[in-house]
């Protein structure tokens, strides 16, 4: 492929996420302040096979959104509810004219009939008239070579992660903004390949728990010893309970179907005998009266506070302070660097609010964090960490992931600034008064790993040393030249209550090659013995981690 070619495919790549954080802006009055004349041009090709367009989406989409535009990484699901208020027209203009702070070019140069193709078939994905025009995963084909030297050390890839290894970024390492092209390198998630397995530290044990499930995400344990998983997909929440002596669940049961898009999971009060499960739906939180050992929801959710929907990213996770009298909910933007000052969509979002139980008293504890996928709440000292997917498109070793305790009203950057004061150079002169405020973060991950759940490790089966240390599930790049990413980390803490800022490489094996890999880490929990349960949302599945002695 000629390198014009190939560089114009990894752009049309970068427009379809960049669409894809948007699609469910279509709520509001003018998709992406499209004219009125756009939402009400026709489309020559209505009436036609969408079919039609399968070919270029799976030539240039399908490596970011996936073979059926379920997403993957960063990048939203292009679902039929998010894309149904969009007209065709408003599709095409969006594509034609481009939004470059958000990392996508105009598309004019392209043929007007392939940007036509493109939008129908983008609006037909799940539907049968598209359902076999996607290839089958596969795990048989080439892997794909990479020619790329190796990574210069603090920053690494794929090819260099293994179990125990023990890495720490500092702000010194960071390079200048656009040292390198930003790339759209999205994986193709096939199945298990039959040798491939997770891979832990000497003395530690992966055995899989539970497979078969709907996408499940994040996993929250009960104080009965049940773990709850929420599979986002299919609007449901499902129990866990019990490990058998063949290491698989004694009981699985639905406990909660007809959410929207769940994620967070919490119970309230916190301490051993809740009265509630809270669930961070992708606009609302609600709450099911509960009691220790429920297997089925007892009452259709209660609403109990409004929040920020739609497009970006999605995810809602919610959490107790040790005292029961807030809660706390994390909201990302619905961009990658919008100005939250001149963009309404941004309103709210790049947050963790602050609520009341009953979801009065809404404030804003903490702001410019662009994605704070997990929270957790510290048992010992009560202080709230996050994990945070930073901002995309400066470059394969920028902006690095983190994971950090939250300061109230603490500002963290996005989009502005990022890491002790650099300014994004798409906002440039920008709120100089908050470069001083932007909070440096106790542990600086990975630039475009992902990371997701967190969890601090109160179990008892691991060594001492473990104890008290944060786990991570890192869900994997797909904003870089060389895939990074796609294991669990662990944060030592020594012990102290304090993170120093290295992290290691706790369980990897899920790559297979630069362009394919079977599993992603998602959530993570230890279950009441004392093990580490991970979610899995490539090869949904849950995996169990033991240790069986001899490590070390």
């Amino acid at each position: 492929m000629a390198k014009g070619l190939f560089n114009s495919l990894r752009l049309l790549v970068i427009f379809v996420v960049a669409l894809s954080a948007s699609l469910s802006q279509a709520q509001n009055a003018g998709f992406h302040n499209a004219p009125a004349s756009a939402k009400a041009a026709k489309n020559p090709l209505a009436g036609q096979n969408p079919a039609a367009g399968g070919p270029s989406y799976q030539q240039l989409c399908a490596s970011c959104h996936g073979d059926k535009g379920q997403g993957s990484g960063n990048i939203p699901a292009l679902k039929k509810d998010r894309l149904g208020a969009v007209s065709s027209g408003e599709l095409f203009w969006f594509i034609t004219k481009g939004d470059l702070s958000n990392g996508m070019p105009s598309w004019a140069q392209l043929p007007e009939t392939q940007r036509w193709q493109i939008v129908n078939y983008v609006k037909a994905l799940g539907s049968a008239q598209v359902a076999n025009a996607a290839p089958k995963s596969s795990d048989s084909s080439a892997g794909a070579k990479v020619d790329a030297p190796p990574p210069t050390p603090p920053f690494t890839d794929f090819r260099y992660e293994k179990p125990g290894t023990v890495r720490k970024i500092t702000l010194k390492d960071l390079p200048p903004p656009f040292q390198s092209k930003s790339a759209g390198n999205g994986p193709k998630v096939v199945a298990r390949p039959p040798n491939a397995w997770p891979q832990v530290p000497a003395g530690f044990k992966v055995d899989l728990y539970a497979d078969g499930l709907d996408n499940p995400r994040l996993i929250r344990r009960a104080p009965n010893g049940d773990l709850f998983v929420a599979q986002t997909d299919a609007n449901s929440i499902k129990i866990f309970r019990g490990i058998n002596s063949q290491g698989k669940p004694e009981l699985i049961s639905e406990y909660a179907t007809g959410l929207k898009e769940p994620f967070g999971i919490a119970f309230y009060p916190p301490g051993p005998n809740p009265q509630w499960v809270y669930i961070g739906n992708i606009n609302s939180v609600v709450r099911i009266p509960y009691q220790n050992g429920d297997l089925k929801a007892r009452t259709k959710p209660q609403h109990i506070a409004d929040l920020p929907g739609g497009g970006g990213h999605t995810t809602r996770d919610v959490q107790f302070s040790l005292d029961g009298k807030k809660m706390w909910v994390s909201v990302g933007s619905a961009s990658n660097v919008d100005d939250p000052d001149t963009t309404p969509d941004e309103k709210l979002r790049a947050d963790i609010l602050e609520f009341n139980p009953d979801g009065s008293g809404m404030r804003i504890y903490a702001y410019g964090i662009r994605n704070a996928v997990g929270l957790a709440v510290d048992q010992k000292t009560g202080e709230l960490w996050c994990s945070v997917n930073e901002r995309d498109g400066l470059g394969d070793n920028l902006v690095p992931d983190y994971i950090t305790h939250v300061q109230d009203g603490g500002f963290y950057g996005w989009p502005w600034w990022y890491m002790g004061g650099h300014q994004d150079p798409r906002h440039p002169g920008k709120r100089p008064e908050l470069k001083d405020k932007v909070i440096t973060p106790d542990v600086i991950l990975h630039p475009h790993n992902a990371s997701l759940q967190l969890t601090f490790y109160d179990g008892k089966q691991f060594p001492a040393e473990y104890h008290d240390d944060i786990f991570a599930a890192e869900h994997g790049s797909w904003n870089r030249g060389v895939r990074v990413g796609y294991e669990l980390i662990r944060i030592p803490r020594h012990q102290s209550g304090r993170a120093s800022g290295e992290y290691e490489d706790f369980m990897t094996g899920f790559v297979i090659d630069n362009t394919r890999v079977w599993g992603r880490p998602v959530g993570v929990a230890p279950a009441a013995d004392g093990s580490l349960m991970v979610t899995d949302d490539g090869s949904n599945s849950i995996w169990r981690i033991t240790y069986v002695g001899g490590g070390k």
